[in-house]
């Protein structure tokens, strides 16, 4: 009887074999991924064993570094075929620079060949970044939505592929934003969100695979019960509700089942992802979770080196205020004149404090005590983190607006999007590709002096 063998990696990765050909999506091979993001269960790598590993083609669903990590990739043969959705060119060029000679961009809807498999991207809701993937062999048809949304358009198409032996579907909404102002968030309901249930129902598949999150921050942060809304408990819970005649099987890391016309079944595991410690874990949510204060959080972190710090302290004094200038996005709350208070927290706890006097297209330190209209936290070392190591916005623990303003400020704050703040728009809207430019530069240039890496934090 025809079957394809699913094993997952981590996160959205996976492989699939059929007929002795092996394919693997979004290949991460790395705990903590993203620099902060800890595999959940907690798994181990080995490197040796993932190099000699021969894949007949790797698929990337878009440039998100929990999706498309360099330093993944340099465990592969520069030979394998590559294809990436992405509508940047600098992420091939990176890609090709680390050496990889077959590097293919996906189009939406076109078929790839490879073997006994066809691998079609499809268009996910956020189409100039994100993209799904419907994989076909052993005459299965298996949807693999990443971590994607899907719009009714998309879902209209999807449908009309029916029938879906295997949905890899995500199962976490996690809370990004509201955890960067969770005085001003409103706790989430730990619940499915309804579309998400009525696009299930529609796919109608025999399997459902709550799939992509599998990570979880450091050990002492309150990131781990405010970020994840959504355990395996209640994804399972909620998905057989409503589809009564699917069965919702969890895949943890290294996890491997064949799927054929008869049903699922276990197969051997991937013997390069190595489980640690318990696996059977899951997501407690509790709400906005008593957010400590930025400075507790900052006492985490190793100190900055005096180069670091300085870094930092230029940043603050003068290359915040160009790249403010040379911002061109629109921010309706930031059109009027505002006071802007950005607070870095060393090691210690200790502050140090910049005022700045925002207008549209300039950013003027200054020494006013009038009153703020916009406030920001950050420790040091994530800071540092962003400018030099291409960190994300997910783990930099920023704090935004934590404060009591005026009633006409707090009025216009209420009314404002909280990644209108300048110093998230400082960072990240200079240009693509951040992350893995500071990969490429460590992984071509190891010998060479660059950015000091950050020691771990404590834990």
């Amino acid at each position: 009887m025809a079957a394809l063998t699913v094993s997952r990696i981590l996160h959205a990765g996976y492989v699939f074999a059929c007929e002795g050909t092996r394919i693997a999506f979004d290949t991460i091979f790395e705990n903590p991924f993203s620099r902060n993001c800890h595999a959940f269960p907690d798994v181990r790598f080995d490197a040796a064993l993932i190099r000699r590993q021969r894949f007949d083609a790797v698929f990337i669903s878009h440039f998100h570094d929990d999706h498309c990590s360099l330093e993944s990739l340099d465990l592969l043969d520069r030979a394998t075929p590559l294809y990436i959705y992405c509508l940047f060119d600098e992420l091939f060029d990176m890609v090709r620079e680390l050496g990889f000679t077959r590097v293919h961009a996906l189009q939406l809807d076109v078929p790839v060949d490879v073997g006994p498999f066809q691998v079609v991207p499809r268009e996910a809701m956020d189409a100039e970044v994100d993209s799904m993937f419907q994989v076909r062999a052993a005459g299965l048809n298996v949807l693999n939505v990443v971590d994607s949304w899907i719009d009714d358009a998309a879902l209209a198409r999807l449908v009309a592929e029916k029938p879906w032996d295997l949905v890899l579907f995500p199962f976490q909404t996690m809370r990004e934003i509201e955890v960067l102002a969770p005085t001003r968030a409103e706790p989430a309901p730990p619940a499915l969100p309804e579309e998400w249930l009525e696009q299930l129902q529609a796919l109608d598949p025999r399997f459902v695979v709550p799939s992509s999150c599998q990570f979880r921050l450091e050990p002492w942060s309150w990131y781990n019960r405010a970020f994840f809304p959504i355990s395996y408990a209640r994804f399972t819970a909620e998905v057989q509700a409503v589809l009564p005649r699917a069965r919702v099987v969890r895949m943890d890391p290294s996890v491997s089942m064949q799927l054929d016309a008869d049903g699922l079944h276990p197969a051997p595991p991937l013997d390069w992802v190595i489980p640690v410690g318990a696996q059977d874990v899951d997501y407690i949510y509790e709400g906005n979770a008593d957010a400590p204060p930025t400075a507790d959080i900052a006492r985490h972190f190793p100190a900055l080196t005096a180069d670091q710090w300085t870094r930092v302290l230029d940043f603050c004094r003068t290359g915040l205020a160009d790249r403010y200038a040379a911002l061109d996005d629109e921010s309706e709350y930031f059109d009027s004149p505002r006071l802007w208070q950005l607070s870095i927290h060393d090691h210690a706890g200790e502050v140090t404090r910049f005022c700045y006097r925002l207008s549209p297209g300039s950013a003027d330190l200054v020494d006013d005590d009038g009153p703020l209209g916009w406030t920001t936290g950050i420790p040091a070392v994530k800071l540092y983190a962003a400018l030099e190591l291409g960190e994300s916005l997910t783990s930099l623990y920023m704090r935004i607006n934590d404060a009591v303003f005026d009633a006409d400020t707090e009025r216009d704050v209420a009314q404002a999007d909280v990644v209108e703040d300048p110093l998230i728009r400082c960072l990240f809207r200079e240009g693509f590709g951040a992350y893995q430019r500071a990969q490429l530069r460590r992984l071509l240039s190891p010998a060479v002096p660059g950015p000091v890496p950050i020691a771990p934090a404590d834990t």
